[in-house]
């Protein structure tokens, strides 16, 4: 009897066991794989630095209209969270405007604090998105040790070049020289966009009409040249959405998070924009021109004067930033053809009745209306908005060419 209840006994317990097995062995081997992994992945990155980038929106300012790249690391071991600055340029240094004009002004790259960064930023209701990085622990070690190299007050300062050599692009070359596999990037613009095209995107969001056209203005024909992937990369966005798209071989951004999301402002339409204010000059002008009044004359006499002075004085600046700069977007500017430097001298011969006077506005007015006949058509894409200005400078011209003639 003790032999069949012993029998029983062993039996249950057998069958117990089987069952258990079948229902706990699945969950505990996939508890144990997973231990396993984050075991391995602990052993492969052993750090404990996490490397991100951060995209900044746009701001008001137009230094800050087209956004802000910075890289911040967090080490958990010697609990510090500092971002990377490449975009710092010191107000106070001896002869800034000089210095920023003739593009020799030396931007720098500072360390500070995050909960600092975020906090500037904030103030200014700017958004910061951040990108976590997959690299592994060498990569992060190496990228980290060179950036606090950099940082140092002998190796930090930098001849900054808003195309080629700004604040994101510095970021970027610094990740890929550090990765072992350069990624490969995807255009994040469409085919055939030129650096003109790409900042006229920024300008014309942030209704900045008038610093569009002074940007157009000094900007040279380099600037209608088609951007490279690459080269598209000067712009934070870009930069953003083309780590983004690096999938191969495996994904270079862990996570995306928006640290701080912007309150949208609505924006209030200016009717006082570059090309109203112009085409309002031009028509008033033409209207007066037929009117008999003296005094109305008199003005229109100085106007001319005062008016062609500030067009040869245009034409000086333009040659000065062509040739006296070391900022490269600046030369072969084709506002040249419109804006001539000698009229800062023909602007107190406007009373004059010689021949050679009477030549050159015949010549000006000429070149002018082939110029606006063949406007769109130039290496160059000039702004529109001085269409009017090009029109009241020929009729000025010739208004002076046919006089004298009589």
């Amino acid at each position: 009897m003790k032999k069949k209840l012993f029998q029983s006994a062993s039996l249950l317990l057998e069958l117990a066991t089987s069952f258990i097995a079948k229902k706990v062995a699945l969950p505990f081997l996939f508890i144990l794989i997973v231990t396993q992994i984050q075991f391995s992945s602990f052993a492969q990155d052993s750090s404990h630095i996490r490397i991100s980038l951060l995209t900044c929106t746009p701001g008001q300012e137009l230094y800050s209209t087209f956004g802000h790249t910075a890289i911040r690391i967090t080490d958990s071991s010697s609990v510090t969270d500092y971002v990377f600055n490449y975009g710092t340029f010191n107000f106070e240094d001896d002869g800034f405007y000089t210095k920023f004009i003739r593009g020799k002004l030396l931007y720098y790259l500072s360390v500070e604090n995050f909960t600092d960064f975020k906090f500037a930023y904030q103030a200014e209701n700017r958004g910061i998105t951040e990108q976590v990085l997959n690299l592994d622990a060498e990569e992060k070690i190496a990228l980290k040790q060179s950036l606090y190299e950099n940082a140092k007050e002998k190796n930090r300062y930098y001849k900054y070049d808003f195309f080629f050599d700004n604040c994101t692009s510095r970021a970027r070359d610094m990740l890929i020289k550090y990765k072992k596999n350069p990624p490969t990037f995807q255009p994040v613009m469409p085919k055939g966009t030129s650096f003109r095209q790409a900042i006229h995107l920024y300008l014309d969001k942030n209704e900045k009409d008038w610093s569009k056209l002074g940007i157009d203005l000094l900007l040279g024909a380099r600037t209608d040249a088609i951007m490279s992937t690459a080269h598209s990369q000067f712009l934070p966005d870009n930069l953003m959405k083309s780590l983004d798209s690096i999938n191969q071989p495996t994904p270079l951004v862990i996570s995306t998070k928006n640290l701080y999301p912007t309150t949208e402002q609505t924006k209030e339409s200016s009717l006082f924009t570059p090309l109203f204010v112009f085409s309002l000059l031009f028509s008033s002008l033409l209207l007066m021109s037929f009117l008999s009044n003296h005094w109305i004359k008199i003005f229109l006499q100085g106007f001319d004067g005062v008016f062609f002075f500030l067009i040869g004085t245009l034409g000086i600046l333009l040659i000065f930033m062509w040739w006296g700069t070391d900022h490269s977007m600046t030369k072969n500017n084709y506002n040249l053809l419109w804006a001539w430097p000698t009229n800062i001298i023909a602007a107190f011969l406007m009373p004059s009745r010689k021949k050679w006077v009477q030549k050159y506005f015949g010549i000006q007015a000429a070149v002018l209306l082939t110029l606006l006949i063949g406007w769109f058509f130039l290496p160059q894409q000039l702004n529109t908005s001085l269409i009017p200005i090009v029109l009241l400078m020929i009729f000025i011209s010739a208004k002076k060419y046919l006089k004298s003639s009589l």
